[in-house]
């Protein structure tokens, strides 16, 4: 699978407007190209707000996100059917009632049979060991199975680009280092936000954020040694 290009030019952001608005990211710029792209910073750095620009659920106040050559701002259709996006609350994506049922709502409108539909999610909720929770009740799965099932729903419209923010983060450390292991199998591009710095070590490049301003861009190593320095 192709890498994806991402290009965040002179970005800033703003949440309000006039005097009582609060600048959350102050002008950003990089150019990723790399499979695995880790995101880090304290609560409030921006993160976040930086995770969410990269498929179109903000707009920048200033500046530009392009995702291979697409104007996020303009072509915000578009880019998110390229790029899927993973909350840190996996209740928050989980829509439908059952297991199998969630899993099939993303392919909808793909134009698929009924039958190619079953197969697909079938192949889903094998790869991530829900083959069993098919007729379960989404909402009264584990907190790791859930986000299993998030991620199962999300890869089923077999997007170029995953965005994750803070996927681990309401999990314990077992089912955080089994999603962790999921991670690192994807094909597809992922840019992860999250506070579990175990999970960058393998990663190609990291982005550290402080007070709305990126403040480091290097390699794992480099960049948490950075991170942790912040947080002394």
């Amino acid at each position: 699978m192709t890498m994806v290009h991402i290009e965040i030019d002179h970005v800033s952001h703003s949440y309000g407007q006039g005097p009582l608005a609060r600048p959350v990211l102050n002008d950003v710029c990089a150019d990723l190209t790399e499979r695995r792209i880790g995101v880090v910073g304290h609560n409030g750095s921006g993160k976040s707000t930086f995770v969410r620009m990269l498929n179109a659920l903000l707009v920048p106040s200033q500046g530009v996100v392009r995702v291979n050559g697409m104007d996020t701002a303009k072509q915000a259709g578009k880019v998110r059917k390229l790029a899927g996006f993973l909350f840190t609350d996996p209740d928050n994506q989980i829509i439908m009632p059952t297991v199998r049922e969630d899993v099939a709502f993303g392919l909808r409108r793909s134009g698929l049979t009924k039958q190619q539909v079953n197969e697909r999610v079938d192949q889903a909720l094998t790869r991530f060991g829900l083959e069993s929770h098919g007729d379960h009740p989404a909402h009264l799965l584990s907190g790791g199975q859930k986000q299993l099932l998030a991620l199962a729903s999300v890869l089923i419209t077999e997007p170029e680009l995953i965005i994750m923010d803070e996927p681990t983060t309401l999990l314990d450390l077992r089912n955080a280092r089994m999603i962790g292991r999921v991670i690192a199998d994807l094909p597809q591009t992922v840019v992860l936000a999250t506070h579990h710095l175990d999970l960058l070590d393998e990663f190609d490049r990291v982005l550290v954020f402080d007070g709305g301003r990126l403040v480091a861009d290097a390699p794992p190593a480099r960049a948490l040694d950075c991170y942790r320095g912040l947080m002394v």
